[in-house]
């Protein structure tokens, strides 16, 4: 569904990502792991158009995707769930949703609440505050409302960013139920995430970051009691 081949984006004269290659097929969830500054987030962001790589190439179903804009690439199915949040605070919960279908082709009323009630089965604490500011919510739910709005978009393709920063363990781990959750509905994951544990353990395959660089790749699995993963990334006690 998604292959990068030798993907390099810079920050001016700082280069952030070194030939990165990576591939995700249709129905995994794939995890890139890393430290801060490896490269994950600028990944994610090269992929959806908002940052230009400098050189390598993108393709989405068999189509180069690394010239277009963002809103052509997520009409095409691929969409991001930004670092943050990024809510919209003043607007109510439902409005928020309303925003991740703006655009979407076909988009009419019938299929609206069509989507609106499958987000609410989903997320049945965001039906019970759907006339609530978004500002109001928790960071747990901000969260469920943000992937909530990306899913009103439709995607073949769902980009996460650190889907579990900042938030409590009792969050932490109702959010990576509602992620195995939403790829069960049929949705593809490419999942970024410091929690490497939670990451690689829902993962059907992850790529370790370092430096702008794929340092190695394997099963989520396999991964999970990989020596270096473990020293690094895993507080160095095997799980």
């Amino acid at each position: 569904m998604l292959k990068i081949e030798d993907l390099v984006t810079s920050y001016g004269k700082i280069q952030a990502l070194k030939g990165v290659t990576i591939e995700v097929s249709q129905g995994e969830i794939v995890a890139l792991i890393g430290a801060n500054g490896a490269g994950k987030s600028t990944t994610l962001k090269t992929i959806s158009g908002l940052l230009r790589s400098v050189s390598g190439s993108i393709f989405f179903a068999g189509e180069a995707i690394h010239s277009l804009p963002p809103e052509a690439i997520v009409n095409r199915g691929v969409v991001q769930v930004p670092e943050g949040r990024r809510i919209f605070p003043n607007l109510s919960v439902l409005e928020n949703l309303e925003v991740g279908a703006y655009g979407r082709k076909g988009h009419g009323k019938d299929t609206r609440e069509e989507d609106l009630a499958q987000i609410f089965q989903l997320f049945p604490k965001l039906k019970e505050r759907r006339n609530q500011l978004g500002g109001s919510l928790s960071g747990g739910e901000q969260q469920m409302l943000a992937i909530g709005r990306g899913l009103m978009a439709r995607p073949k393709l769902l980009l996460l960013d650190e889907p579990s920063l900042g938030l409590a363990p009792v969050f932490i781990e109702e959010i990576f139920q509602l992620i195995a959750d939403i790829h069960r509905k049929g949705v593809t994951i490419l999942l970024v995430e410091q929690d490497a544990q939670a990451a690689l353990d829902i993962s059907h395959r992850g790529y370790v970051l370092e430096t702008g660089r794929v340092a190695f790749s394997d099963s989520g699995q396999n991964l999970l009691h990989n020596e270096r993963v473990i020293e690094a990334y895993l507080g160095g006690k095997r799980e």
